[in-house]
């Protein structure tokens, strides 16, 4: 391993820990509201998909894509690391959510396949557009994709816990795993989900995030510089 890349790697932990952290944070909080049955607006036991509904999605990591986003087109480009067309990355962004809704809401429904099947096609209309997210900005799709396992790495580990003691959280679907099929439930509807789909939805809404920021900020940029020019010439 070269220098170099050692360098780049204490660099990534580096930016990822504090939104690592904080998402960390939030999912310990969800679990703890739910085991101590607060109000079941902002802590609902009940297992949802990925359109938010009500407040609940308030209190959980999916929706911190964002802001943190946000967050790291900011360290990226102050880094020099921009992506090489922001409209290009904002606009893969956008196809990659819309080949995303569309599988999930649209193409999957109609299919009438079987559970297996339907979760890997699901999985697939989310790991695919996400994996094109690197040819329009590299650096952050390397970012978002630690960041991604990082934040989800530990939902995987409570999820585990949850459908193995039947907590009667939206961990383990309201204590409905049966004990006796606990590996295919968790493998099936835990571990892969989180490390896979989830992953890459957090590197499609983050990257819409970040590609806005980065043409935001060059658009900045080129309006100081036009402003600089004008006030000596």
């Amino acid at each position: 391993m070269t220098e170099t890349t050692v360098q780049s790697r204490v660099r990534l932990a580096r930016l990822i820990l504090i939104p690592g952290l904080i998402a960390l944070a939030v999912t310990l909080l969800r679990l703890f509201g739910e085991l101590r049955h607060w109000s079941p607006r902002w802590f609902d036991p009940e297992p949802s998909g990925i359109t938010p509904s009500g407040v609940g999605w308030v209190i959980g990591i999916s929706w911190l894509a964002l802001p943190f986003g946000v967050y790291f087109a900011m360290r990226l480009v102050a880094a020099g690391e921009k992506p090489p067309s922001a409209a290009r990355a904002v606009a893969y962004a956008l196809l990659g959510l819309l080949i995303l809704y569309l599988g999930q809401r649209v193409i999957v429904p109609r299919l009438g396949l079987g559970l297996r099947s339907t979760l890997l096609l699901i999985w697939a209309f989310s790991v695919v557009p996400a994996l094109l997210q690197y040819q329009a900005w590299p650096a952050m799709w390397r970012v978002l994709l630690a960041y991604g396992l990082v934040s989800r790495i530990p939902v995987a580990i409570i999820m585990f816990m949850a459908m193995r003691g039947n907590w009667g959280t939206h961990y383990d679907y309201g204590a409905q795993v049966p004990p006796a099929e606990l590996w295919f439930y968790y493998i099936w509807l835990g571990l892969v989900p989180q490390l896979v789909f989830w992953v890459g939805y957090t590197i499609l809404v983050g990257m819409l995030a970040g590609a806005l920021t980065a043409a935001f900020c060059r658009r900045r940029r080129t309006s100081v510089d036009d402003s600089a020019l004008t006030a000596t010439g």
